[in-house]
């Protein structure tokens, strides 16, 4: 690789993987090693999170484990102690960890709405208390994961998060306008509909392909679109980057409802049918 991330230090929330296969926080903690970051892996099971050490310790990369919630204080500020006592030092912090929900307006309870939004929002919030005092002064970057159902009504029974994708964004833009003149860029990546072991729990041979062909490019999307897109926001070629929602989602977000597409041959263009 290019080393691109040379000299850094990253903390990934959510960096196991809760099956078979490759989610964002993995995928991105193995890019991150692969460009030449140490990594701390955190994760609530620390047997995902030591997988993908693993992984990383075999292609020759630095990375270790550790095991907290980050749903609350106590666990993200033991995270970021442990970082810096491990490494010295912390430039990178993707906060990965969220669990879906759904619920229509009809069902959601107290209790549910207040499990997503301390998991998927919250988690977020505290990691960047933790986090930034130790990042060096004039320089870091803060990734945060939404998704594309933050910016539009995508699952329509998914109340809480759905919501809680959109608070992501908004959190984003709060901590880069407070962040900025400190250096510390703040930026979020809302991937569309990639295939993971999250999603793979629910879904058949038929569903899968629909997703994979959902957007303007009919290609399936994966884990390592989504830690390539973070890479690029860690790396100093965005050091002019921040408070930007990347949308990684195969053009879905730009298309029309019903509206379907052939390719041109000639001139390689496209127009509705």
């Amino acid at each position: 690789m290019t080393g691109r991330l040379a000299g850094k230090v990253a903390v990934v929330t959510g960096a196991g993987s809760r099956g078979e296969g490759i989610g964002n926080g993995k995928a991105a903690s193995v890019l991150f090693a692969r460009e030449g970051a140490q990594v701390v892996c955190a994760d609530q099971v620390a047997a995902r999170a030591a997988e993908t050490v693993e992984m990383i310790a075999a292609e020759g990369g630095t990375a270790s484990v550790f095991e907290c919630d980050v749903a609350h204080r106590d666990g993200c500020q033991a995270l970021a102690a442990a970082a810096v006592e491990r490494y010295g030092r912390i430039d990178i912090l993707q906060n990965n960890v969220g669990i879906p929900s759904f619920q229509s307006l009809e069902e959601i309870t107290e209790e549910a709405w207040d499990q997503v939004m301390g998991v998927n929002v919250r988690s977020m919030v505290l990691m960047a208390q933790a986090v930034v005092p130790h990042m060096p002064q004039g320089s870091g970057s803060i990734i945060n994961i939404s998704s594309i159902a933050g910016l539009r009504a995508y699952p329509p029974r998914s109340t809480a998060y759905t919501t809680s994708k959109a608070a992501v964004i908004g959190l984003t833009m709060a901590l880069a306008g407070q962040l900025g003149s400190r250096r510390i860029r703040v930026n979020c990546i809302a991937p569309g509909q990639v295939f993971t072991p999250l999603v793979a729990e629910r879904l058949d041979v038929t569903g899968r392909q629909r997703r994979a062909t959902s957007g303007l490019i009919k290609d399936e999307g994966s884990a390592w679109d989504i830690g390539w897109a973070a890479v690029y926001l860690a790396s100093d070629e965005a050091r002019w980057v921040t408070g930007h929602v990347l949308t990684v989602d195969a053009g879905i977000t730009v298309t029309i409802p019903g509206n379907q597409y052939e390719s041109i041959e000639t001139g390689g263009l496209a127009t509705p049918r």
